[in-house]
């Protein structure tokens, strides 16, 4: 193994669900690093399908049970962590971290959001895909030199066929990501009397599924929406939208929106902590007051009668995404840090 490589020798700990942008993160990124030529070990919650998706890329994951009582799990880690012989262990959320122990590597907690720091005492550094989080996580009292920024990449979705969700009355509004009260859906649905013609698609599934279909049905739009569930097909359904719209209450990125802008989507997002960090108002995107329906409707009125300007912003969010967001740009600085990073 030539030098270099040994460098960057790394093991992924996850223990998250089935979907979620940052379990598809994740794949995506050991995939990645596998196909730049480092030796890469996934250590994964047990998941086929996830499995076989990291399996076809060449990586042999080892499966693990990571539930409340899973005694073995943390031995077993630390068994193949001892086979595999990383120097870096990357430790993606809580409970993956609560389950890696320590060992004769450099510990990385990776953080999506803001988590309780407790179960990341034991680290040796975090890694945060905002700024907005690294500066969070040093005003915890971790320091400059163990926080740390690296962004995600989503897919290039430029130049794919569109859905045949996309066929009918236009415009299409579309809404990615899990059905939970943190992703504000019911926000968009109580915009949706506020834009008359426009339908709305939602891709995606969870405990509020119910609810938001219930919803629909008594602000009288239900004929208006559909609910798809769980879609692999991300791209086509953006290249038939006229506007993603993220409509959350909670966001510490929001990884639809640079999917959106890879696929050069318009996109309206309530004005939380990701989409703040992410969005330039009015340049590559639009945002709206969170919690106000009526907010979120005239953001998205705006952007559908005027073409031109949509079309400009989707241009400047395309722009961006390739400066910053794509695989080659951020798999080059998780690269260089896994290279230099001490304990």
């Amino acid at each position: 193994m030539s030098g270099e490589n040994s460098r960057r020798r790394v093991a992924h700990v996850m223990a998250g669900a089935a979907m979620g942008g940052a379990e598809l993160f994740f794949e995506r990124l050991c995939i990645a690093q596998a196909a730049a030529g480092d030796p890469v070990l996934p250590i994964i919650k047990r998941d086929g399908a996830r499995a076989a998706r990291l399996r076809a890329a060449g990586l042999a994951p080892v499966e693990l049970g990571f539930g409340h009582f899973a005694p073995l799990t943390r031995p077993r880690i630390a068994q193949a962590l001892a086979r595999f012989a990383p120097r870096v262990v990357v430790s993606w959320m809580s409970r993956a971290t609560s389950f890696t122990p320590r060992g004769d590597y450099v510990l990385l907690g990776r953080l999506g959001g803001f988590y309780n720091l407790a179960h990341f005492r034991h680290c040796d550094h975090l890694v945060g895909n905002t700024a907005g989080l690294v500066a969070w996580m040093r005003a915890q009292g971790w320091p400059a030199s163990r926080t740390h920024y690296l962004p995600n990449f989503v897919s290039d979705y430029a130049g794919v066929g569109a859905a045949a969700d996309g066929a009918g009355s236009r415009p299409l509004l579309l809404g990615l990501g899990r059905l939970h009260t943190e992703k504000g859906f019911d926000i968009l649905l109580r915009a949706l009397p506020d834009l008359p013609g426009a339908r709305l698609l939602l891709a995606g599934d969870g405990p509020e599924r119910a609810a938001l279909t219930r919803l629909a049905h008594a602000l009288g739009i239900a004929d208006r929406v559909t609910f798809a569930g769980w879609r692999q097909d991300i791209g086509p359904l953006l290249a038939a939208a006229d506007l993603l719209v993220c409509p959350s209450r909670c966001e510490p990125l929001g990884n639809v929106i640079l999917e959106a802008w890879s696929a050069g989507c318009p996109v309206v997002a309530s004005a939380v902590e990701g989409p703040r960090e992410l969005i330039r108002e009015g340049e590559n995107g639009l945002l709206a007051a969170p919690e106000n329906p009526a907010a979120l409707a005239r953001a998205i009125a705006t952007v559908l009668a005027d073409p031109a300007r949509a079309h400009a912003m989707a241009a400047s969010g395309r722009r961006h995404f390739l400066e910053r967001f794509s695989a080659a740009a951020v798999l080059r600085q998780w690269r260089d840090f896994l290279e230099t990073v001490e304990r």
